[in-house]
């Protein structure tokens, strides 16, 4: 089937039900490969993204051809375009998941009850893992690899706009898995770019266990509503940075930077910087510089205006809003207890960090603030998968069940009881 390819919505469903059937069938070969197996698999597809990267790279134009005709902006091109560079990035980011020790067959909290049976917790792969994204190619190997070393199946559904470079792509997945005697159906690409595809793929519950959206709020919000599927997501990355009266001065101005200006557009960035005001005219100044220089705009309550006059006046609006851009809200709170309200009214518990010398403040923060990552005195950036020694992520939940915060290969398991018994029967 090719992208082009015009189907009627009878014709799509049909087509979405075959990969799901493959890919259902293709799950249980996968949950019975071996660690060896899965390994040598990951690392033939990351030398068939080497082999293949010109290929990649002529696919890859066709896309970048479509989005500047399309007057597309230059961040959009950006996360589309794959060099040489991106590339190997890429094939080295498979290469580390096959490091990765691998989670499935693990056994943990093996205890003996009284009875003489021993029980215990295997961990297992979820299935089959439909995931779908927009604009970033690498995401197509990414996923492909944590699904693959979890012992799942995937489908992948990569937006129009990658079309060319996910099909290519897909190509050197497809070598790998072949090299290493899994089954080309562990990974299927959806070639079609009809929004129908999307609307097939997560209602499927009889092929598709899990669905795990990378995308903007549009897509997500479409999938909340429509989904029969349950969902590993978050839908905003509204982060906070609470600066306490007890802050270490220098190390406030640097993770204030860090947090919203090391890169605007992701989820982990972020968008609103609360400071107690005690300290706030020792460190407001400092920071209103720095973002200045660095051409971030400040919306600001009265109480921060007072201390930065060029500051805009922040809406009520602000204060719910995830930027993805250089600005940044920032509101004076009276202390601690302030600044929780602030982020449980207005958070999206995503990730929220306290930059404080008080421990006891600290212990609070950590214990009261419900997001899917806490930190003390360090920059919210640090919530990612890599960062936190995951290795890859497939994505960010800010959910409560199941995966919380960074989706690595543990996020793409579950785990079932066993039973080891000696014979004993019930009495």
């Amino acid at each position: 089937m090719h992208a082009d390819k015009d189907l009627t919505d009878s014709g799509i469903a049909a087509y979405m039900h075959g990969l799901g059937r493959a890919a259902r069938a293709a799950a249980r070969l996968m949950a019975r490969a071996d660690t060896a197996t899965k390994n040598r698999a990951l690392r033939a597809m990351a030398a068939a993204i080497r082999a293949q990267s010109a290929a990649l790279v002529e696919a890859n134009r066709l896309d970048l051809a479509k989005a500047r005709a399309e007057g597309r902006d230059a961040a959009f091109v950006d996360r589309l375009t794959l060099d040489a560079a991106g590339i190997e990035k890429m094939a080295r980011g498979v290469e580390q998941v096959a490091e990765l020790p691998d989670p499935i067959g693990v056994i943990s909290e093996v205890r003996k009850r009284p009875t003489g049976i021993q029980v215990g917790r295997m961990r297992v792969p979820l299935g089959v893992i439909g995931i779908i994204y927009e604009s970033r190619p690498n995401v197509t190997a990414d996923a492909a690899g944590l699904c693959l070393k979890s012992g799942n199946a995937c489908i992948l559904r990569g937006g129009s706009e990658a079309i060319h470079s996910n099909r290519a792509i897909a190509q050197a997945i497809a070598a790998g898995l072949a090299e290493a005697g899994l089954p080309h159906t562990a990974v299927q690409v959806v070639e079609t770019t009809d929004r129908a595809a999307v609307g097939a793929l997560i209602t499927m519950p009889e092929y598709v266990d899990i669905i795990v959206p990378r995308g903007g709020k549009e897509l997500i919000a479409r999938l909340m509503r429509e989904a029969k599927i349950p969902m590993i997501k978050h839908l905003d990355g509204i982060c906070h940075v609470y600066i306490d009266d007890a802050a270490d001065p220098d190390m406030a101005v640097r993770i204030a930077d860090n947090a919203k200006t090391q890169r605007y557009g992701t989820c982990n960035t972020m968008e609103t910087l609360l400071v107690a005001e005690a300290i706030a005219p020792a460190v407001l100044p400092r920071i209103a510089e720095v973002y200045r220089a660095k051409g971030v705009e400040m919306r600001g309550d009265d109480a921060a205006r007072r201390l930065v006059p060029d500051m805009r006046a922040a809406s009520e609006e602000d204060w719910r809003t995830e930027y993805l851009a250089p600005i940044v809200a920032v509101r004076v709170v009276r202390g601690l207890d302030e600044a929780i309200d602030h982020i449980e009214t207005y958070g999206s518990k995503h990730t929220d960090a306290i930059v404080t010398a008080n421990q006891a403040h600290a212990d609070r923060f950590l214990r009261e603030v419900d997001s899917a990552s806490v930190m003390v005195n360090a920059s919210t950036r640090f919530a990612d998968g890599f960062e936190y020694g995951l290795g890859a992520e497939i994505g960010i939940s800010n959910d409560k069940l199941h995966a919380r915060g960074p989706v690595g290969l543990e996020g793409l398991t579950s785990q079932k009881y066993i039973v080891l018994g000696h014979g004993e029967v019930r009495a």
